[in-house]
């Protein structure tokens, strides 16, 4: 066919056709030729790089500075609010302000406003009670809620701005911004001034606060065999004409489970509560888990059970341990509630069994309702804090203590915290933070803007916080399994010691993270509040004032009064108890003035209070017993004669 095509041409007419399609696609593959470059853009690049790279590290180090500034910022707003909260409780407790839980500025200035005698309506007008405000627009002005805040001027002079331009005789914001420059501690004796002189007999029908008494460790011998009943009933005849509703007995883990492990005596104490019952007293028992290290006035020496200290021997990480490695044999170490190596049993599962056996034991004691409550010990002395202040350290007051979380079960659960915060190099405690004896200002951690207030100093307090929290938490919820309906009491304790300094040293090596721009009472308040628990208050009747604030930098009486708010504001039940074994009427009046607050709108008041008083000094004569009737009247809310001193 004319028109058709053989192989070969076929093969001819398209190699040249494929040669042109190869040569196209090469050429759009190859990459773009490079731009043509002016005269001097060699140079030109080069500056720019240098200014683009300086730039870059201006921006970051203004990076860096804007964070160091945000960190500084949240510091102060901490810092500010942990004074505002004591400001707050200060006017509640010394002037009586009715206060709400969460009150501003605004609030404060109304309370003072009415305090000094004006009239401060819903809507922020005040004035003069004499003058109301449609006859007399001189003694009277509207206050904007906005214009109660007091404003700054100038920062260079740190003056207020005027709020309203009234006459100075009777000017309100005179008043208020020489409140606004007082320090706290004058504002609270401002408030105290205020509020009225009232004499003891204020106490005349108050609400009743029973009272219970401690009785002595040494009538139960290390055998658990009671030694002395013609003791204790001249001691419960002597408490009984007192009208002491009851009495406190510790039952001591290493006297009833002292030379075998689950095998429980509990002989001396069944006599010892048939005794108790025939002079019809309340009875209120503690689960002693630590040691007592015994008192001049007569308490035994008890070591924690015989074969928990063998096993120490060889394994001395189950005790709590400080940064040199000595071992504290007051109580376990919270390191090992969930390990087992008391002979194959927890440390949980050892303070279950014990409960457990005394449930079992007393069954019908609980059944006619004798036991009223259950004490806890969930600490060195029985109460909730770390072994940080042990004599048997060498410590004496008013050292800062030591963190005792060295034994190898509470440094792995500080590597596996400090791993999940992606910094496994702070798994370490801090090496900066002085011995048992230091003052704060001697410690690179704990001085005015030391590392306890650092990234990692932060971190670490939290953990050590924690651990207690998780302890606590861990033996109420096995409490509650064994004791059902019982009430349970936890003893907080009194380290009042270093409150007035920044990072409250003492506190947090106790296990409360409570620096002054932290609270750290509420986390473990929640916890009490969630098994509804009583709240035990360590009280300190002595007040503390003069050289020895200086040296210690104590206020007892602010941290009392932090935690009571605390704890009433979540609803929790509170109790107290006295940290020395005699007062004398002035230390008696402190505590019963916290005990029941005198003008509390809510009327707060305690549940019960257990005296630390030791029998032999009853039966010796040593108390003075005016002063002890005395208190326990006004405990009851009896209306009593004035008592000649003793």
């Amino acid at each position: 066919m004319s028109g058709s095509l053989n192989d070969d041409s076929f093969h001819q007419d398209l190699q040249p056709r494929a040669n042109n399609v190869s040569d196209y696609l090469s050429h759009q593959l190859q990459p773009p030729p490079p731009p043509r470059r002016p005269r001097g853009f060699s140079a030109t690049a080069a500056a720019i790089g240098q200014t683009t790279s300086r730039a870059s590290a201006t921006g970051g180090k203004a990076k860096r500075e804007r964070e160091k500034e945000k960190e500084r910022t949240k510091l102060r707003e901490r810092h500010r609010r942990a004074i505002t909260s004591r400001i707050l409780a200060g006017l509640r407790q010394y002037g009586n302000f009715p206060l709400p839980a969460r009150a501003d500025m605004n609030d404060v200035l109304a309370a003072l406003a009415r305090e000094a005698g004006w009239v401060v309506e819903a809507d922020g007008t005040t004035y003069r009670h004499s003058t109301p405000p449609s006859q007399s627009q001189e003694a009277a002005f509207p206050v904007r809620s906005d214009s109660v805040v007091i404003t700054e001027r100038d920062a260079k002079n740190e003056k207020y701005a005027a709020l309203s331009p009234l006459n100075s005789a009777h000017c309100l914001e005179d008043q208020i911004l020489s409140l606004k420059n007082q320090t706290f501690g004058q504002l609270m004796q401002l408030t105290q001034d205020i509020r009225p002189r009232e004499n003891e007999s204020q106490f005349r029908g108050t609400p009743y606060v029973p009272v219970y008494v401690m009785l002595s460790t040494g009538f139960i011998n290390n055998f658990c065999l009671l030694i002395d009943p013609d003791g204790v009933r001249q001691e419960l005849s002597h408490l009984k004409a007192l009208n002491v509703d009851g009495v406190i007995v510790d039952c001591w883990w290493g006297i009833i489970e002292a030379w075998n492990p689950q095998k429980y005596v509990w002989s001396g104490y069944r006599d010892l509560f048939n005794i108790i019952r025939e002079f019809k007293l309340k009875l209120q028992v503690v689960m002693a888990f630590h040691s007592c290290e015994g008192t001049e006035s007569g308490d035994a020496f008890i070591n924690l059970p015989q074969w928990v200290l063998e096993i120490g021997k060889e394994n001395p990480d189950i005790f709590f341990t400080d940064r040199e490695g000595r071992r504290n044999e007051d109580c376990l170490s919270w390191g090992i509630d969930k390990e087992r190596v008391l002979r194959g049993r927890t440390g949980m599962e050892v303070y279950f069994d014990f409960m457990r056996s005394f449930h079992t034991e007393f069954n019908d004691l609980f059944a006619e309702g004798f036991v009223s409550a259950i004490e806890v010990g969930l600490g060195a002395s029985g109460e909730l804090k770390y072994p940080s202040f042990s004599k048997r350290m060498g410590w004496s007051y008013p050292g800062i203590g030591e963190f005792q979380c060295y034994d190898k079960y509470l440094q792995q659960s500080l590597r596996k915290a400090a791993g999940l915060r992606g910094h496994s190099f702070w798994a370490r405690g801090p090496d900066n933070s002085g011995q048992y004896n230091s003052r704060p200002h001697e410690s690179g951690f704990f001085c005015e803007r030391g590392d306890y207030d650092s990234y990692y100093g932060r971190f670490f307090l939290q953990w050590y916080a924690q651990m207690l929290i998780y302890h606590v938490d861990n033996v109420l919820s096995l409490a509650s399994l064994v004791f059902e309906e019982t009430k349970f009491i936890v003893k907080i304790p009194a380290v009042y010691w270093c409150y007035k300094t920044s990072s409250h040293a003492a506190e947090l090596t106790a296990g409360f993270y409570n620096p002054s721009n932290q609270d750290g009472y509420s986390p473990v308040l929640d916890v009490l509040k969630k098994h509804s628990v009583i709240v035990k208050l360590v009280c300190s009747g002595m007040p503390v004032t003069g050289q020895e604030v200086d040296d210690t930098l104590a206020d007892p009486e602010s941290l009392s009064w932090q935690i009571l708010n605390s704890a009433w504001d979540r609803g929790l039940t509170v109790a107290g108890e006295n940290s020395l074994s005699c007062y004398d009427r002035e230390g008696h009046m402190r505590i019963i003035d916290m005990a029941k607050p005198r003008n509390d709108s809510d009327r707060h008041h305690f549940s019960f209070f257990a005296y630390r008083q030791q029998p032999a000094a009853l039966i010796q004569g040593a108390v003075c017993f005016p002063e002890l009737d005395y208190f326990i009247k006004c405990m009851h809310g009896e209306i009593v004669d004035d008592l000649v001193p003793c």
